[in-house]
């Protein structure tokens, strides 16, 4: 009996232990509180924006245009409005030849638009100023200088290519160290500038610019007078490393930039528009491809030739649809033994590319 009673009294005791260990439930009345909510240490991230993408039609067809020519050849095509670029070894620098014009222009207007220069102001053009090859202003320079003004050589360099002119205007700026800062600050990249039309073409044929060859034949008789080895080992160096070399893309950059008004003032970016759309030069390049309704603001270049090699051969503008869509093109042909006509045939087949793929996409 008394066995009995310890028995239970244990297993009552055992039980309260047990009963205490355990927590007491929260009245019924009062519910438990939720866990807090953890705030995210930074707001959720915005989906990257779609950029436009090139359309793959213009894309086979400059890659198989850039394939297919028999030579050293840069092709760029950039969407002005939409930013993308479609190119052929677009970043190679390759001569510019006379397209560098351009960047002499846009530093000029530069100038103009800082007040530094005025279109109207007045050059006199001495025989001591003239250059080699195509200066159409040559047989107006006599004795006594030809008087002109700035907006008027700014015509002859952009519509005839005159490289008096152009070297003109390029030493009334500041001279080649002008032009590259402005390229520099402005954002024009993967373009260089050379030391001028004289020393550069001297230096191609590895000969160095004499005073006494301005206005005559001097140059040309001392290149005639050079062996064909010596020529070529100057020319290989050349197109090596050209001191005035750019690649496509980049140039397709700064007639970009130049169409956006990025490079200068409202008033000056429609003035050397209106003189590259003038251009006599080069009209059987690019320009050969369009259709009625498009138009062609462009820059035209062309380099030494030995023998059946020719050398910077180029074409770079923008062209516009009747639209109003902006293309930025450039076609740099760095060296080629193929002639005219098919180096012409290549940059009117860029543009008719650039046609096809612009109705082909409803524009």
């Amino acid at each position: 009996m008394f066995a009995k009673t310890v028995s239970r009294l244990c297993a009552i005791a055992i039980t309260g232990l047990i009963a205490a260990c355990v927590p007491a439930a929260p009245p019924a009345s009062t519910p438990a509180a939720p866990p807090p909510v953890r705030q995210p240490a930074y707001p959720p991230a915005r989906p990257a924006p779609v950029r436009p993408q090139a359309p793959a039609a213009l894309l086979n067809a400059v890659q198989a245009l850039g394939q297919s020519f028999n030579g050293d050849v840069g092709i760029s095509v950039r969407d002005v409005e939409e930013g993308w670029t479609v190119a052929w070894a677009g970043d190679k620098p390759r001569p510019q030849q006379s397209v560098s014009k351009l960047w002499v222009a846009i530093a000029l207007m530069d100038a103009v638009d800082r007040g530094r220069l005025g279109i109207d102001h007045s050059v006199t053009v001495r025989q001591s100023d003239l250059t080699l090859f195509h200066q159409p202003i040559r047989p107006l320079v006599g004795k006594d200088g030809y008087r002109t003004t700035i907006g008027d050589l700014l015509h002859g360099a952009m519509t005839r290519s005159d490289n008096t002119a152009n070297d003109v205007l390029l030493w009334r700026v500041g001279g080649p160290d002008t032009v590259r800062r402005t390229l520099a600050e402005k954002g024009v990249a993967g373009v260089t500038f050379g030391p001028g039309e004289r020393l550069l073409q001297a230096r191609t044929a590895g000969l160095t610019w004499q005073p006494e060859w301005a206005g005559g034949w001097g140059f040309l008789q001392a290149r005639a007078a050079m062996s064909y080895e010596a020529r070529k080992r100057a020319l290989d160096r050349y197109l090596a490393d050209p001191e005035d070399g750019a690649s496509a893309n980049g140039v397709t950059l700064g007639l970009a930039l130049l169409a956006q008004g990025k490079l200068l003032s409202p008033a000056s970016t429609e003035k050397l528009l209106s003189l590259m759309r003038a251009s006599k030069t080069g009209t059987l390049r690019l320009k050969s491809g369009l259709r009625p309704g498009w138009t062609l603001a462009h820059k035209t270049g062309t380099g030494q030739d030995l023998g059946n090699l020719s050398t910077g051969y180029n074409d770079v503008g923008l062209i516009v649809a009747p639209d109003g869509h902006r293309y930025a093109v450039a076609v740099m042909i760095a060296s080629t033994r193929q002639p005219i006509p098919a180096r012409m045939r290549l940059m009117g087949d860029v543009s008719r590319a650039i046609v096809s793929s612009h109705v082909g996409t409803g524009g």
